[in-house]
């Protein structure tokens, strides 16, 4: 960490919904940010800067730093992962050239675990894991849009051996560039309370195929998606993680603040024929759920009913 002058180097790996806004707050308040893209984002980028489309009011950053991650040559302070789940181990190398002892890498994944996974690739430099609280979308090349006010990033080490001082100084970025940034004293829960509400949402709203506005009416809809948040907390009861609250009425609290319009990431990579994170997001549960002996009705419901679609393999 480069703190005698306050600068630290920050690196955003994927600048889409999700990298895009952590990178551009960041930005925006004066710090050292790369973003890395690809293909049209990445030349929109280069030529225009990044806009940030907010509900209340907008705002761009030109010039920007910006690069493909083949060709970022430096060391990184600080790494945010804000990839999809199957990219991952495609850029595993890249990650291990532009990152040292010191460097702290941050994923921002909605699949639960990533950074356990991650950290055994890399033993010198540490691995947190991560999650964001943020309604956003690449709406075209170079364009974030927020559908919503909340911008929050948890992160944490697993084992309070790791801890470095550098996360406190992120931390404290974070808040200066308007992220309210939250170092985690329990990571591996607050993960999964994160995907507590991402992965009901999106196989809730795969299977009914809907934006968030049925979720948010009473009905079969919003039933489904209470359901499904129930089966994760029976989950993460047999794993020995309990919540502090309760995470349906918390998990529609967050629904409620988000554009009726918008839909999940995952729906979006599915109905534009990309790959997506269906396996990690939805097939990952029943694989816990087998692990640890928990039924998990409704998730099998769904991954049937997306299977007899052709949607799962």
């Amino acid at each position: 960490m480069q703190n005698a002058s306050g600068i630290k180097k920050y690196v955003i790996v994927g600048t889409g919904g999700t990298g895009g806004p952590i990178g551009a707050y960041l930005a925006k308040a004066g710090k050292d940010v790369t973003f890395i893209a690809r293909g049209a984002n990445l030349n929109a980028m280069r030529k225009k800067g990044l806009k940030v489309i907010r509900p209340k009011d907008e705002f761009e950053l030109n010039p920007v730093k910006a690069s493909d991650l083949e060709s970022y040559q430096d060391i990184a302070d600080v790494i945010f992962v804000c990839v999809k789940s199957y990219s991952i181990d495609s850029i595993i190398p890249d990650l291990k050239r532009i990152s040292d002892k010191n460097t702290i890498i941050i994923p921002i994944l909605n699949v639960f675990g990533t950074g356990g996974m991650l950290q055994k690739h890399f033993p010198d430099a540490l691995v947190t894991d991560g999650c964001i609280y943020v309604a956003a979308e690449l709406k075209e090349p170079g364009c974030i849009k927020m559908n919503g006010e909340i911008m929050r990033v948890i992160f944490g080490i697993r084992n309070k051996a790791d801890y470095r001082d550098g996360l406190k100084e992120i931390e404290a970025d974070l808040r200066e560039s308007g992220i309210e940034g939250i170092i985690s004293d329990n990571i591996t829960r607050d993960a999964l309370l994160k995907f507590s509400y991402v992965s009901p949402q999106g196989a809730c709203g795969l299977y009914y195929n809907v934006p968030s506005g049925p979720l948010q009416k009473d009905g079969e809809i919003r039933e489904c998606f209470k359901g499904l948040i129930q089966e994760i907390d029976n989950l993460a009861h047999a794993m020995g993680i309990f919540f502090e609250e309760d995470i349906v009425e918390r998990n529609l609290k967050i629904l409620s603040g988000l554009s009726p319009t918008m839909t999940t990431s995952m729906q979006r990579d599915i109905a534009a024929n990309k790959q997506s994170e269906i396996d990690g997001l939805i097939c990952k549960v029943l694989d816990l759920a087998e692990k640890y002996n928990v039924e998990v009705p409704i998730y099998k419901k769904i991954e049937s009913a997306l299977r007899e679609r052709g949607l799962l393999r």
